[in-house]
C-alpha cells in the first residue's frame, strides 16, 4: 500500500468518526430535553445563562466520558 492509500484510509476513519460523534451529540442532547422538565432551547433563546451553562456542562461532561473511552486505544 501506497502513502496516499494510507492517507484515505486515515480520512475515511476520521469521517467516520466525525459521523459517529455528530450524531450521538444529537442522540445525547435529545434524551437530556426529553429527561428534563423544562426547554432548554426556548430558555437558552430567552437569554437564560444558567442553562446554557448547564447545556454546555452536559457536552464537556460527555467529551470527558468519550476521552476516557478512547485512552486506553491510543497509548
Amino acid at each position: 500500500m501506497g502513502v496516499f492509500t494510507d492517507y484515505l484510509i486515515a480520512g475515511g476513519w476520521a469521517l467516520t468518526g466525525a459521523v459517529s460523534m455528530a450524531v450521538s451529540l444529537a442522540l445525547l442532547l435529545r434524551v437530556f430535553s426529553w429527561i428534563t422538565p423544562i426547554d432548554e432551547w426556548e430558555e437558552i433563546r430567552k437569554g437564560n445563562l444558567s442553562v446554557g451553562l448547564v447545556v454546555g456542562a452536559v457536552i464537556i461532561s460527555f467529551a470527558i466520558v468519550i476521552a476516557a473511552a478512547l485512552s486506553p486505544v491510543l497509548k
